[in-house]
């Protein structure tokens, strides 16, 4: 874990700056007291002495110890930290929930409410293991919000600051001098001419790092084989779909490059940025550590030649807990074309229909996912299913809708998969695949799953019951990656065989 590295290792930190280790970059960040400013492990400047250099475990706790970013090497243009996908503790919940926008929506008090803490324990704790409190992770956030809006778009400095979360432009302007020790003129001078930015107030085009390696192609075919009708749309390594935020309505398009991923936004309030592009990554898993997880895998010997084969394989996520959760109930005991069918019907039985606008027109998208209050009213025969499995979606959409369910960023995860299985109709897959892909969790077995079985068997693995679990049990905190690999390996043989009937 990052603190623990931080904290009782800073010589093995050191060995990573030393080597200029990029796999470090976002994991933690180097302060460098003689200078004044803090860096990412693998900054190509000079390496400081060991005696002037100290380790953070956040940018906010760089902030706070007085240093500013390095002009360089822009460590907070790094991929996020993986530690906030793993860890399932208040300290993890509480990370996702400040890059979800919480405390810019509620304040801390909100951010509190959500982990079931009092505001003090919320502060007491945060500090403790980040070195910094929320106020000050947020506001470290809002600094990277606005300059990447500063340094990639046009937009005026008031937007800039409104759409980054800050309350007004003085405080954007006292934070980014404070930070980063430049006006935001002078950050905006630098700024390649002939720049790819998006034209208009709501249009952005933004750049999202990834961790590396990345398999974009294989995140694409498992989106576009699930791709919802009007909903998304997915063309080679391009994915589209319309957004529900928390301030309105939006789309975003992705360009899943090798090396980084362009995202096009628009949307109908500014004050949704941050939130879709954390939506974003948490869609693409871009802050996966392949390296630890391909270490994990790669030592069970059946494991290695899959993960060689596809060493930056990610675990989809979801922009929407919810939906994704309707979605998974549709695909029980169906094959994936079926459950695509079914969740096309139901958006447009249901969906709010977006016709009419460019961006929507553009990309071949019209409607929005159900809300859990339109689903929760609906009546489950008229869904298109059975019925059973129609009374199952509104018993889903009434827990939401009502609160008695979270799937947001910030949900408990124990707590989430327990009131899932205590819905009629909702059985350990169908609770276990929400838990791996809308609530970001990368330690799911997926024991039950008929292809995961199939794809054991062929490796020679037990395929199960107690020995098929117990030999994933080696697999932590990594399962979800390995569910995966079982998948696209299960994919691969079916198509090969595919081919050779064919050309037989």
């Amino acid at each position: 874990m990052t603190r623990g590295l931080v904290a009782d290792d800073p010589e093995r930190c050191y060995r990573a700056v030393r080597s200029r280790d990029a796999r470090f970059d976002g994991v933690f960040f180097t302060g460098v007291r003689t200078t004044g400013i803090y860096c990412r492990p693998s900054c190509p400047a000079v390496t400081p002495l060991r005696r002037n250099v100290s380790f953070f475990v956040t940018a906010a706790a760089a902030h706070a110890a007085g240093l500013r970013a390095c002009r360089r090497c822009l460590p907070d243009a790094t991929p996020g930290s993986p530690e906030w996908n793993v860890r399932a503790d208040a300290v993890g919940r509480a990370m996702r929930l400040i890059r979800d926008g919480v405390v810019e929506r509620e304040g801390v008090d909100g951010l509190a409410s959500r982990l079931g803490y009092s505001r003090r324990h919320v502060q007491r704790m945060l500090h403790s293991h980040l070195g910094a409190g929320p106020l000050a992770l947020a506001r470290s956030q809002r600094a990277h919000t606005a300059r990447t809006l500063i340094e990639t778009t046009t937009l005026p400095f008031a937007d800039v600051a409104f759409a980054a979360g800050f309350a007004s432009v003085r405080q954007f302007n006292d934070t980014i001098r404070e930070v980063y020790a430049r006006a935001p003129g002078q950050m905006r001078a630098r700024r390649p001419r002939g720049d790819d930015s998006r034209p208009g107030r709501s249009q952005l085009r933004l750049r999202l790092a990834v961790r590396q390696p990345f398999d974009g192609d294989g995140l694409a075919a498992f989106l576009a084989a699930r791709a919802v009708p009007a909903v998304e749309v997915v063309t080679e390594r391009h994915y589209a779909r319309v957004l529900r935020l928390s301030h309105g309505q939006g789309l975003v398009a992705l360009s899943l490059g090798t090396d980084h991923v362009t995202a096009d936004l628009d949307l109908d309030d500014l004050r949704d940025v941050a939130g879709t592009v954390q939506r974003c990554r948490a869609l693409l898993d871009l802050d996966a550590d392949p390296h630890a997880i391909g270490e994990v895998l790669g030592a069970d010997p059946a494991m290695a030649p899959l993960v060689a084969a596809r060493g930056g394989l990610r675990v989809p996520g979801h922009v929407d807990g919810f939906e994704l959760a309707v979605r998974a109930v549709l695909g029980q005991q169906v094959s994936v074309a079926r459950a695509r069918t079914l969740a096309g019907d139901l958006v447009r039985r249901h969906g709010r229909d977006l016709s009419g606008g460019t961006a929507t027109i553009r990309h071949g998208l019209s409607r929005a996912f159900p809300t859990p209050d339109a689903l929760a009213a609906a009546d489950p025969t008229t869904m298109g299913m059975p019925a059973s499995r129609g009374r199952a979606v509104v018993a889903l959409a009434t827990a939401v809708a009502a609160g008695q369910l979270d799937l947001g960023p910030g949900a408990d995860r124990d707590e989430t998969v327990s009131t899932l299985l205590s819905l009629p109709g909702v059985g350990r897959w169908t609770a276990g695949y929400i838990a791996m892909r809308a609530l970001g969790d990368p330690d799911v077995f997926l024991e039950g799953d008929v292809v995961v079985r199939a794809a054991m068997s062929v490796l020679g693995l037990p395929a199960a019951g107690r020995a098929a679990a117990a030999h994933a049990f080696e697999w932590r905190p990594w399962r979800s990656y390995a569910v995966m690999h079982l998948w696209r390996h299960a994919a691969h043989l079916s198509s090969s065989t595919s081919t050779k009937e064919r050309q037989s």
